[in-house]
């Protein structure tokens, strides 16, 4: 049997994606990640746990020329992001952290992820096993840093975007692999506790660590009407495919 999938647009449908109708689901995270990478054309992209290749495709729609790479687990997602990339998006179906011989002697300007965001040790499985393998942890986030690191050339910037109370974890892993370490936290509304944060380091970096201003998705302290209550530099990112500056 088939399974269903559904076309969903991204960026003011600049990029159209297939996506499994139930499993996991890419949605803003990938939008704001893809958004905050300062990418240029020629430069080479890696995107850890592609999936359906959302953050790479965004990231790729927004600055042309880009040479993508994305490495997904599963089958299906890894199938459905050739699709949705075609010739301009090289998507290797493996582990992360058993990856192909040419894989491993590859470097890359960015390496981008979204890890699995929930601690399984604390927390249900999702009954679909598509959105478990996407959501719940199964190595630690230094795991994936250390992965991300050895993929970088140098001065390359690593990109991840994950939840708020895993920054830490986050912070230890890279200050021993990485510098220039920035970043950016994510407020769903003004006064609200931050709840994502957009975490970038640089191969080889020096600078001081800098915790940028929150980035606050919504404008007001509740929704309080119909439609999309985005403010006005989110709306940007989300609907022209906008960067989201740093």
């Amino acid at each position: 049997m088939t399974e269903e999938v559904t076309q969903d647009a991204f960026l003011g449908g600049k990029l159209h994606l297939c996506q499994p109708k139930g499993g996991y689901r890419a949605g803003l995270d990938s939008v704001l990640l893809a958004a905050s990478v300062p990418a240029v054309a020629g430069q080479r992209v890696l995107d850890l746990g592609c999936g359906v290749g959302a953050v790479a495709l965004c990231l790729g729609a927004r600055v042309p020329g880009l040479s993508l790479t994305g490495v997904e687990i599963q089958p299906r997602y890894a199938d459905l992001a050739r699709r949705n990339g075609g010739e301009r998006f090289e998507v290797v179906t493996s582990d992360i952290f058993d990856l192909p011989v040419d894989l491993r002697q590859r470097q890359f300007d960015h390496v981008l992820a979204n890890p699995p965001y929930f601690d399984r040790d604390a927390g249900k499985a999702a009954k679909d096993r598509g959105r478990e393998t996407a959501l719940g942890e199964t190595a630690p986030i230094g795991d994936w840093v250390k992965i991300a690191a050895k993929r970088l050339a140098p001065k390359g910037i690593a990109h991840f975007i994950h939840r708020v109370e895993r920054l830490p974890d986050i912070l230890a892993s890279m200050s021993q692999r990485l510098g220039s370490i920035e970043v950016l936290p994510v407020s769903p509304r003004p006064g609200r506790a931050c709840e994502l944060v957009i975490v970038r380091a640089r191969k080889g970096g020096r600078a001081a660590f800098r915790m940028h201003p929150p980035l606050i998705l919504h404008d007001g302290a509740r929704h309080l009407r119909d439609g999309d209550s985005y403010m006005r530099e989110v709306k940007a990112v989300l609907r022209d495919g906008a960067a989201l500056k740093f």
